[in-house]
């Protein structure tokens, strides 16, 4: 059990909302720690390298200012891109990211917009809220060996607009899974499904 931990899947509770509507708070999610190479346990230097994160993916990561803290989001930005958030719209390399409205005020989250985002390869929903005007960021090369990552409830995470890039060092690996929910109740298992 400790090997398959330390370097093939490890279990994880999703304790806030910045990632809804992908990930619930209480969801526990499985994580692919070999997806992108083979890690020493406690140092977190990679010996054998598999793949490396791709945009869109949905990454676990050890918080840059407080590395005890396991942070998790989505990869927006790769090593060299120029990133760019302005007026609820994401922009990578100078190209706007497409999104789609799919319902206002849906189940759950009355002041948000649920938008379908394509990101990469990866199409996943994301909310905004139109009554909030949110953070706006000026355009930014992301550094090589780092990503920028950013939270699916677009005005409700403390992600890379805030704090800055994630060093390649500090990743644990891709989240593929939600194979639980339990919010203090009885445990649920009626959300077992795929991470988009």
């Amino acid at each position: 059990m400790l090997v398959v931990r330390s370097f093939i899947i490890e279990p994880f509770q999703i304790p806030s909302g910045s990632m809804r509507p992908t990930l619930e708070v209480g969801d526990f999610i499985l994580v692919n720690k070999f997806a992108y190479g083979l890690r020493l346990p406690v140092v977190n230097t990679r010996f054998i390298e598999v793949g490396d994160p791709e945009r869109g993916d949905v990454m676990v990561f050890r918080f840059p200012d407080e590395p005890s803290v396991n942070f998790i989001k989505r990869v927006v930005g790769m090593p060299g891109d120029r990133i760019r958030y302005e007026g609820k719209q994401l922009y990578v390399n100078g190209e706007p990211v497409a999104k789609e409205l799919i319902e206002e005020g849906p189940e759950g989250s009355p002041q948000q917009l649920l938008l379908e985002e394509r990101l990469g390869d990866a199409e996943h929903f994301i909310y905004n809220n139109p009554r909030d005007p949110g953070p706006q960021m000026r355009e930014v090369e992301v550094p090589e060996g780092h990503y920028f990552m950013m939270g699916d409830n677009r005005d409700h995470s403390n992600d890379s607009r805030y704090w800055g890039f994630v060093p390649e060092e500090n990743i644990v690996g891709r989240a593929f899974a939600v194979w639980m929910h339990w919010d203090g109740g009885l445990p649920s298992f009626t959300s077992v499904r795929h991470i988009e």
